[in-house]
């Protein structure tokens, strides 16, 4: 059974204004998608609404002031801001936007406790305190848990499923331990960051956790690590808030990855996300988009996920484990054991939940 007036979905046609040179992945057509997904979400009765735009100081906790002041000075012109990101003359306000989506979900779900969603582009995940790279300007994910931290939350847990690992994530937090940072990602590849050794520094060691994976990772690989590493992990942080970084890079048909993610593994691992979130977090969560070029699936996914935000709890009571082939995940599992289970001993006997 499904329950659509409890989701909250933020988007914007705006998200449009943010232009890339011609040929370039991160295209204003994703933004195209995701108004055509939030029209439909809007005429089957559910909840959409603009965001506002996020506040400099709100910013200022994930970026240096001299870096806002940098993008701002590019408004109403196009630049390049690095060898793929790009900066035209709406840019730094569709950021902001998307920055104050992020934020803006986090709000709903702690106030309501109903998880909200935020559709937005530019991505975020590779944004760092004082740079711009990889298609992304401000980090809206590392936004929103920023923000959560300065409701007064503890813990915070952000899991990034994106086909490249989230640097700008890592790194603004990775001193930090009310942060629990996961990512599962492809790797060696961009950025190049992400390796099973990058567990975190001072105060925040052990609260980094990365799942890198060879080319080729499918649906059961990815299910095989959630189960086995993320859920255990992410139960023993007990955080109070889970960020999704939503990357549908991942999927098989992506131009940019070399994963084979299916609509159905994307959900899978949504759920199981979501599940915990309800058992355990009483009901906060929040989805922030990364990645996805293949518009096709990037569309599905982003149908999915309203569909899976809408699920009630005894819709997830049991989730099934997907079949085929973890020899990816396998290969991968013992590295990632041997750097964190000092830091995690749940994971040194847990079982697949």
């Amino acid at each position: 059974m499904m329950s659509k007036s409890n989701v909250l979905l933020i988007s914007s046609s705006r998200f449009g204004d943010h232009e890339t040179p011609a040929g370039h992945p991160e295209q204003p057509a994703r933004a195209m998608v995701m108004t055509r997904v939030a029209d439909r979400w809007r005429s089957g009765g559910g909840r959409v609404v603009e965001p506002t735009p996020i506040d400099t100081a709100d910013l200022l906790r994930v970026h240096e002031a001299g870096y806002l002041s940098e993008i701002a000075s590019m408004s109403g012109r196009r630049v390049q801001l690095d060898a793929d990101t790009y900066a035209s003359p709406e840019t730094e306000v569709v950021a902001r936007l998307a920055a104050g989506a992020a934020i803006m979900g986090v709000s709903y779900a702690l106030d309501q406790h109903s998880p909200a969603m935020a559709f937005v582009r530019p991505p975020g995940h590779h944004a760092e305190r004082a740079r711009a790279m990889g298609f992304c300007v401000y980090n809206n994910a590392a936004a929103a848990a920023a923000h959560a931290l300065s409701r007064g939350l503890e813990r915070v847990v952000v899991i990034d499923y994106d086909v490249h690992h989230g640097n700008g994530i890592q790194s603004i937090f990775y001193d930090d331990p009310r942060v629990l940072y996961i990512s599962t990602h492809q790797y060696p590849f961009y950025p190049g960051t992400g390796a099973v050794s990058e567990v975190g520094s001072g105060a925040g060691v052990g609260f980094t956790f990365n799942i890198p994976l060879e080319a080729g990772a499918g649906d059961a690989d990815l299910d095989l690590m959630f189960r086995r590493l993320v859920l255990p992990v992410t139960l023993e942080f007990q955080p109070q808030l889970v960020i999704v970084s939503a990357g549908f890079d991942a999927h098989v048909d992506d131009p940019l990855g070399g994963m084979r993610m299916t609509v159905d593994g994307y959900g899978t691992l949504t759920r199981l996300i979501y599940r915990f979130a309800l058992e355990h977090c009483d009901g906060r969560f929040v989805i922030v988009t990364e990645g996805g070029y293949h518009l096709p699936a990037l569309e599905a996914c982003l149908e999915e996920m309203l569909v899976v935000g809408a699920e009630q709890a005894r819709d997830l009571q049991e989730i099934m484990p997907v079949s085929g082939s973890t020899d990816v995940a396998e290969a991968a599992l013992g590295p990632i054991l041997l750097a964190q289970t000092p830091y995690w001993p749940s994971i040194s006997t847990s079982a697949q939940l």
